[in-house]
């Protein structure tokens, strides 16, 4: 059941570390104008003459994408954090980053440097990294396994959150104006400093409590606390069994992890499904919709609104998704998800190229744009992270998220790069190339991924263990 310090300590643990993922995931779109123009004013102050379009151009772009590549480099940093310092150790250490970022952001303009935005987007970026990662494992850990799903859907409810928050603060009437944007980028630390003040008063994984550092004692006053029962022999039982059984192999690194037959399909099945979550074009999409809507005939100052609303129907559906990933299982939403999103590429693609002859096409893109982020939250968006935890052991789960992140983060840098060239060079026919890659998340997904829900992590094993042709080591008892 859900006792009170389980779902505080998700709540704390999203709201610090996710929300924030969400917020700076969004928060530079509105006030780019205004900040483009500080840019500008900056470098005509320092060196007398306007800056060139080109580099402002490339400065604004390295803005941009400097915090996807810092998520890259702090998913790299996940192994070694979480084995040394701990789940929760990693998370408090994490928001140190976030606090100097925010803190760098909002005295940029009084400062009147430009450079300290690009440096503090790769900070927030790598805080981004290992939140995006820790966060799941660290809920997944302490999760009981009949609520392991829905609680591990929580922080990308948060990301939503965070999103839809950058959104409504980022409105020209509240803080998207020359005056407000300093303080806009610097909110972020608010959150950081909630979470450095509470979480500390919860308990740490049990999971890493007794399997990493050997202490039943402390996994078991942990777990007696999260679950609000003193009888956890069985998950303590649960958790020695999958310890023995990995004894033989020890803590797993990325390049064992990738030349370790017995985990061959559950490393590619996150490969794949962390790579179509973000190849499938939701940045692409959520750039694009601005210009759906305008072509569309929605007033420019009324498209912010538009956004915004947008921005609540992803949470609400990704809300939708922690109610209903129990029931329906995992793989289910996943497929149906990838059915939506494919099916809405394929139609927007037409959509996009009749609408200057059919006065109604510019409706149809609308209702695509909503149907593809509607299937994108109940599935692609949040079920990977909540896999990546059920399909590895203990041993192997930090370098499993590591490879899992990086790819991430590639692919979603890589997206924030290549789609402007993708849409000037094939226009409406770049959502074919996503169309394509959904259908092949989709089809590698219906003929490989098992479900996972209300299955032990020794139970997932086994079944992934028959695919890879290897025995599981079942312990004598």
């Amino acid at each position: 059941k859900m006792t009170l310090p389980l779902a505080l300590v998700a709540l704390i643990s999203a709201f610090g570390s996710s929300f924030q993922y969400g917020y700076n995931v969004s928060v530079i779109n509105s006030p780019a104008p205004y900040m483009q123009d500080f840019y500008n004013k900056t470098y005509l102050n320092r060196t007398g003459e306007p800056m060139d379009s080109g580099f402002q151009t490339l400065l604004w772009s390295l803005t941009v994408s400097m915090f996807p590549l810092g998520g890259l480099f702090g998913s790299l940093m996940v192994g070694p954090m979480v084995n040394n310092c701990g789940r929760k150790g990693t998370l408090l250490i994490n928001n140190l980053f976030s606090i100097a970022a925010a803190i760098l952001m909002g005295t940029s303009e009084l400062a009147k440097t430009f450079e300290v935005i690009i440096l503090s987007r790769v900070v927030m970026g790598i805080f981004a990294g290992l939140a995006s990662n820790v966060v799941p494992m660290f809920l997944g850990e302490m999760s009981p396994k009949n609520l392991r799903g829905a609680i591990g859907v929580v922080p990308q409810l948060f990301i939503t959150i965070g999103i839809l928050a950058a959104q409504i603060l980022g409105l020209n009437s509240i803080l998207g104006n020359a005056k407000g944007w300093p303080v806009l980028l610097g909110l972020t630390g608010i959150p950081s400093l909630i979470q450095l003040l509470t979480l500390p008063f919860f308990p740490e994984s049990p999971r890493y409590l007794l399997i990493q550092k050997g202490n039943e004692e402390q996994a078991r006053k942990a777990l007696k606390r999260l679950r609000g029962t003193e009888d956890v022999d069985d998950e303590i039982q649960e958790m020695y069994q999958e310890d023995r059984s990995e004894k033989e192999e020890g803590q797993f690194s990325v390049l064992s992890l990738f030349t370790y037959r017995g985990l061959r399909w559950q490393l590619i099945s996150i490969i794949v499904m962390m790579g179509g979550q973000q190849l499938s074009g939701v940045n692409g999409v959520f750039y694009y919709a601005d210009r759906i809507f305008e072509s569309a005939g929605v007033q420019s100052n009324s498209i912010q609104y538009v956004t915004v609303s947008i921005g609540a129907i992803n949470v609400v559906m990704t809300l939708l998704a922690v109610f209903i990933v129990e029931s329906l299982g995992r793989r289910i939403l996943l497929l149906a998800g990838f059915v939506m999103c494919s099916t809405s590429c394929a139609i927007l693609t037409l959509a996009l190229n009749l609408q200057t002859t059919v006065s109604w096409m510019s409706y149809l893109s609308i209702v695509c744009v909503i149907a593809y982020i509607v299937g994108h939250a109940i599935g692609p968006s949040p079920i990977p992270a909540v896999m990546v935890t059920e399909m590895f052991l203990q041993s192997s789960r930090p370098a499993a998220f590591m490879v899992g992140g990086s790819v991430h983060w590639l692919s979603n840098f890589t997206v924030g790069l290549v789609f402007l060239y993708m849409e000037a060079g094939l226009g409406p026919y770049s959502f074919l190339i996503f169309c394509a890659i959904c259908v092949g998340t989709l089809l590698y997904i219906f003929f490989v991924v098992p479900e996972t829900k209300n299955k032990t992590f020794m139970e997932i094993n086994r079944i992934m263990a028959k695919r890879n042709k290897v025995e599981v080591q079942e312990s004598k008892e």
